[in-house]
């Protein structure tokens, strides 16, 4: 059996980063990525089986990084007797999104590929994944506090709809490419905004 040499697989994620960077996904090319690292295409093959294994091998460190992150926060709050989770939801939604953040700017390229660069690949639905995380919290933490203000029934369907707007705003600083300083300051204001307006229909605290 032949021993792989030292550094190629290493090369060749790189170089793939590189090409998936510019080209995104779908336009990515394995030869090109091949002849940048110095090997060939059955190289790759072999390594990373084909070009969504490669791409995944890029980007499902980050991707599973920060929803084991995302789910901490989460479970940790919902861990909170129920007549505690008003009082110290904004303390946790603060400190949870920038521990988030945090971790995005510590593996930037790689959530520029994830939400920019994926499609077509079973990571494209990465931010639908969170979205389906805090959907799910939040109808538990409304059931758990009886915390609807007017009586009205607040769906799973608008959970989604509000979770999904508050992701996509939170991601535009790595589209905008902010520095992290910036973005942590944009994102605070996001979180006031967001809060806000769920004051307006839950009991928030």
């Amino acid at each position: 059996m032949t021993k792989p040499i030292e550094g190629v697989s290493e090369k060749i994620l790189a170089c793939a980063k590189e090409e998936f960077l510019e080209k995104g996904y779908s336009e990515a090319s394995l030869r090109t990525i091949a002849a940048k690292a110095d090997t060939t295409t059955g190289s790759i093959y072999s390594r990373f089986r084909d070009k969504e294994g490669l791409f995944g091998a890029i980007v499902e460190p980050a991707a599973e990084g920060l929803t084991r992150i995302f789910l901490k926060t989460q479970e940790e709050f919902h861990a909170r007797e129920a007549e505690v989770q008003p009082k110290v939801m904004e303390t946790y939604v603060v400190s949870g999104m920038d521990e988030m953040l945090d971790y995005v700017y510590d593996h930037f390229e790689d959530f520029q590929l994830l939400l920019d660069a994926s499609y077509g690949t079973r990571y494209q639905d990465f931010v639908e994944h969170l979205v389906d995380i805090e959907t799910e919290y939040t109808y538990k933490y409304i059931e758990a506090t009886a915390s609807l203000q007017d009586g009205s029934e607040i769906t799973e369907e608008f959970i989604h709809i509000m979770a999904r707007a508050m992701f996509d705003s939170m991601f535009e600083v790595v589209r905008h490419r902010m520095d992290r300083d910036t973005a942590r300051k944009y994102l605070h204001m996001l979180e006031k905004y967001h809060y806000g307006g769920w004051g307006a229909i839950i009991k928030l605290g």
